[in-house]
């Protein structure tokens, strides 16, 4: 590696953690006044350290952070890398050695993929993994709070399921309602206890709820087990010795996140596990009902060819002119971020309405700016 490729590496490095740290610090403070209230209730309730939760709860959230704004700061810091040498006119003494534009940038270039790579990186292994302590905001800290329930359908058993509030520290349903459909008991059935726990697949058992102080039926310890399809559906006391006489239990493939989690479960699952969702009957998400999900993973999949592209569209405004104040740079990184991202959010938007094929949805923004990217890097003067 050559001294002006570690000196540009170094100088990418620099911007690209000054503008990060700035801003993540600015959603720090700005996010913890906010919730001070909370964080200091938590803090006397646990018996902990204020800093040492705050530290904690906010550590979560910068990997988040860091993944949501890091193509965007992979452009600013490439084009203030390059107005930074081309101010103290160390471009010009680069070329004036035989060394062209394009050489120049090749270290920016790679530092842009590998961050790109880290960010996909910690989208895929690391952000899943914290899917739990991202989902809860600061008024829920210990997921002690009950969370608004909608009703949700389980495709696979046509089981509505609903209930009053969840509760995530005990992955707890308060008073459960779940409705059979009317084709396995002629007039419809209404299964209601005061509260449904959820438990994942066991060797002996399938995954499912957990229903206890059962209300209706009122009878259900004299009434057999259901099956539908050949599987079961409904474990009853009478056929498993492991149920007290008011217990049950309904089989169900939709966890206790994805009933409970909606956007943030989609927004905080890997790609794999979004691919397993739409393959899930119970979700439902075939067809035009798993389109936003469809969206979701072709864009995941394209991300580190969008990175690039805004990189690829930033840096020419910068190598192609001759102004070199840091300030205009500034403008052009806004302008071209702000042009590039409604473009691609609004065919996403489009995609998940059902209204453009989801891989389409996710492509288009490619289709259009990497020509124009191409045709800016033609024009640059070697």
């Amino acid at each position: 590696m050559r001294i002006i490729d570690r000196y540009l590496l170094r100088q990418f490095v620099h911007v690209f953690l000054i503008c990060f740290i700035s801003l993540d610090g600015l959603y720090v403070v700005f996010d913890a006044f906010s919730n001070l209230d909370e964080f200091l209730y938590y803090a006397e309730k646990d018996g902990g350290g204020l800093l040492s939760m705050m530290g904690e709860f906010y550590a979560y959230r910068t990997v988040a952070f860091f993944e949501q704004i890091s193509s965007m700061l992979t452009m600013i810091a490439g084009m203030f890398t390059v107005t930074w040498i081309q101010r103290h006119n160390e471009l010009t003494a680069l070329m004036a050695a035989g060394v062209s534009r394009t050489r120049i940038i090749v270290p920016i270039v790679v530092a842009a993929a590998c961050t790109s790579l880290g960010a996909s990186a910690a989208r895929e292994f690391v952000i899943p993994q914290l899917a739990d302590e991202l989902g809860r905001d600061a008024k829920n800290l210990r997921g002690e709070a009950g969370l608004e329930l909608k009703p949700r359908l389980d495709f696979e058993t046509n089981v509505l399921l609903h209930g009053k509030v969840a509760y995530a520290n005990e992955q707890r349903i308060n008073e459960p309602s779940f409705m059979f459909p009317r084709s396995l008991y002629g007039q419809g059935r209404q299964l209601a206890a005061e509260n449904a726990y959820y438990f994942a697949r066991q060797a002996d058992r399938p995954a499912g709820y957990l229903l206890r102080g059962v209300i209706r039926p009122q009878n259900l310890a004299e009434q057999p087990s259901l099956e539908q399809n050949g599987s079961p559906l409904l474990i009853t006391p009478r056929d498993a010795d492991w149920l007290k006489p008011d217990e049950c239990f309904l089989v169900s493939n939709v966890n206790f996140d994805q009933l409970t989690g909606g956007e943030g479960m989609k927004k905080f699952s890997s790609t794999r596990q979004l691919i397993a969702a739409l393959s899930d009957p119970s979700l439902g998400l075939a067809g035009d009902y798993g389109a936003d999900v469809r969206v979701k993973i072709h864009a995941r999949i394209i991300q580190p060819l969008m990175d690039m592209t805004l990189l690829f569209l930033g840096l020419p405004l910068v190598l192609n002119g001759t102004n070199r104040n840091v300030f205009v740079a500034i403008g052009l990184c806004g302008a071209v971020c702000t042009a590039f991202m409604l473009v691609a959010m609004g065919f996403q938007y489009l995609g998940a309405a059902a209204m453009l094929r989801p891989a389409l949805a996710a492509w288009a923004p490619l289709v259009i700016f990497v020509p124009i990217a191409v045709g800016m890097f033609d024009r640059i003067e070697y």
